[in-house]
């Protein structure tokens, strides 16, 4: 249970009203990281400008697993499972993605991968840790100046919606119980799934 009430899509207020319906699916259903920005929906639409900006930028699969190491650092269920879906998805076998979350060194990655994926938990945990050393070793495998830019951009952007919906005790959607129990498990990192009432 989120530890605040939420704003609801039968607010008076037009802002809440158009922030909702943008944010439906076609189904109908509304995710539960959605409601609490209905507080003040200005937010919301500046974080996701700001992920969209970003994700545009780079080759999505790198993308994603940059986004998958801040959010293991940063111990967000809720990002694991939808990134690690996307990565399930449109990129790895199910074999292959619980190898990544066992130990990216050893899962057969490229060493521009590896070296992304260590750079974004460090960024995660302790940007005030990031050394030069850090960067080279980007370099060296192969990463530009303006891609740690914006690879430093996206695991920051992860850091704020994390903890944001962390912090109002937000749990990942019910949906993601239907995935492989064993790959779950792994993603699962923080708040637990939000079982159906």
């Amino acid at each position: 249970m989120p530890f605040i009430d939420f704003v609801g899509p039968d607010s008076t207020d037009p802002a809440v009203r158009d922030y909702y319906a943008a944010v439906t699916g076609e189904d109908g259903n509304i995710s539960n990281m959605f409601p609490p920005h209905a507080h003040e929906p200005s937010i919301f639409h500046a974080w996701n400008g700001l992920l969209g900006a970003i994700r545009e930028q780079l080759d999505l699969r790198r993308y994603e697993l940059a986004t998958l190491a801040a959010a293991k650092e940063l111990r967000s269920s809720y990002c694991m499972l939808a990134h690690g879906s996307v990565l399930l998805e449109k990129f790895y076998s199910e074999e292959a993605l619980q190898a990544i979350l066992a130990d990216h060194h050893r899962a057969g990655l490229a060493a521009a991968d590896v070296a992304l994926m260590d750079f974004a938990t460090k960024v995660a945990r302790d940007a005030t840790a990031i050394t030069q050393a850090d960067i080279d070793a980007m370099k060296t495998s192969g990463h530009s100046d303006r891609e740690i830019y914006l690879f430093s951009a996206a695991a920051a952007a992860r850091s704020f919606i994390t903890k944001l919906v962390d912090a109002l005790g937000v749990q990942p959607d019910g949906k993601y119980l239907a995935m492989p129990e064993s790959l779950r498990k792994q993603l699962v990192v923080g708040r637990p799934i939000d079982k159906p009432a």
